[in-house]
């Protein structure tokens, strides 16, 4: 009897950290769609952020010239108007998930800087001007900068230079001038990068660029970084004066293999190194489950103490089977990353967050 109390007194994550940020979920196209029913309950319920996995990527939503495939995103879109949610995209200009053809004209001969600025801008006024009012915060440009600090070699840099970051958010503002622009970067924790990462905002400000938000996307693990290491590159990014942002938050409990390492299958390793890399195919152990709630509790304790500076946390999926850490970088493993299961029950590490706003 008992159980079936505690589903009702379940208190929303949303309603927990109202006063404090937005919480956010990434959402799958199955969801989307409306055929993971119980995952969209728990959005509904616990989420007031929404964020597209996938559907809004260039490969996704503009697959070839002059064609869009704009059918999700209204889906999308309507599902976050629908529960008046607040509604972010991802992501206008990005190094992966960007098809070839972009870059190149119509017999195969690489584009000039102008060409492919006048396609960046095509892109980014097509896709914003039809959410305009619907999607309220976009990661304009995602993951330009290296772990030694310095720009990613891409198509982008590679062709229109160092300002391809910079035309983005000029353009991204003419298209929408309402709507939030965001810088997004994973492992912000690695002082060369939080520095470089500092240094191109603070370049973008100078040059009259209105920037409102910095994601750090908050791919973590139950051991790391250390708490410390986050704060420390919280506090520094905060001095830019901008809204900061978990967007895309999960922490692995698998032992460590670096998230940008080349896609490998599971079945390619031999059966002690299987073992080792995906130690709990069918189950979480019970020490486990507690290890990651701590994790989750002293995470959000943080985010807590320095609510002043965030406007949102987003989790990077629903429920644990929709988790991109199962099959990237090595495909075949169950994680666990997430507050729900696979079956989208709570984990005691739902709990260990809530209790963290309840107890103080």
């Amino acid at each position: 009897m008992n159980n079936h109390n505690n589903i009702h007194i379940m208190p929303a994550l949303k309603d927990a950290f109202k006063d404090d940020f937005y919480i956010g979920a990434a959402l799958s196209l199955e969801q989307i769609f409306g055929n993971e029913p119980n995952a969209v309950s728990i959005v509904e319920k616990h989420f007031n952020s929404i964020t597209p996995e996938n559907i809004l990527k260039w490969e996704e939503i503009h697959p070839e010239p002059n064609k869009y495939n704009f059918e999700p995103a209204d889906r999308f879109a309507s599902l976050g108007q629908k529960n008046k949610m607040h509604v972010v995209g991802h992501t206008l200009v990005w190094f992966y998930q960007t098809p070839d053809w972009v870059f190149h004209d119509e017999s195969g001969k690489l584009l000039d800087r102008d060409a492919l600025l006048e396609r960046m801008k095509e892109h980014i006024f097509s896709v914003m001007g039809r959410y305009k009012g619907r999607i309220h915060g976009w990661d304009v440009v995602n993951e330009a900068i290296t772990a030694d600090g310095v720009f990613r070699k891409c198509k982008w840099l590679e062709i229109i230079g160092e300002d391809y970051v910079l035309k983005a958010f000029e353009y991204a503002r003419q298209a929408d001038p309402d709507a939030q622009l965001y810088y997004n970067e994973y492992d912000l924790v690695k002082p060369k990068k939080c520095e470089a990462v500092i240094h191109l905002i603070r370049d973008l400000q100078s040059k009259g660029v209105h920037i409102d938000g910095l994601g750090i996307q908050g791919h973590w693990f139950l051991d790391y970084p250390p708490l410390k290491d986050i704060e420390k590159s919280v506090l520094a990014l905060s001095e830019l004066g901008i809204k900061l942002m978990v967007t895309e938050m999960d922490i692995g409990v698998l032992p460590f293999y670096p998230v940008d390492s080349k896609l490998v299958d599971l079945s390619s390793f031999d059966p002690e190194m299987q073992k080792k890399h995906n130690p709990y195919p069918d189950a979480l152990p019970d020490s486990v489950q507690k290890e990651l709630a701590n994790r989750y509790a002293e995470l959000f304790s943080l985010f807590h103490k320095h609510r002043d500076k965030f406007s949102r946390v987003t989790f990077w999926a629903v429920h644990d089977g929709q988790s991109w850490r199962s099959y990237m970088p090595i495909s075949g493993r169950a994680d666990y990353p997430m507050l729900f299961d696979r079956q989208c029950k709570p984990k005691p590490a739902f709990d260990a967050v809530v209790k963290i706003v309840q107890n103080i």
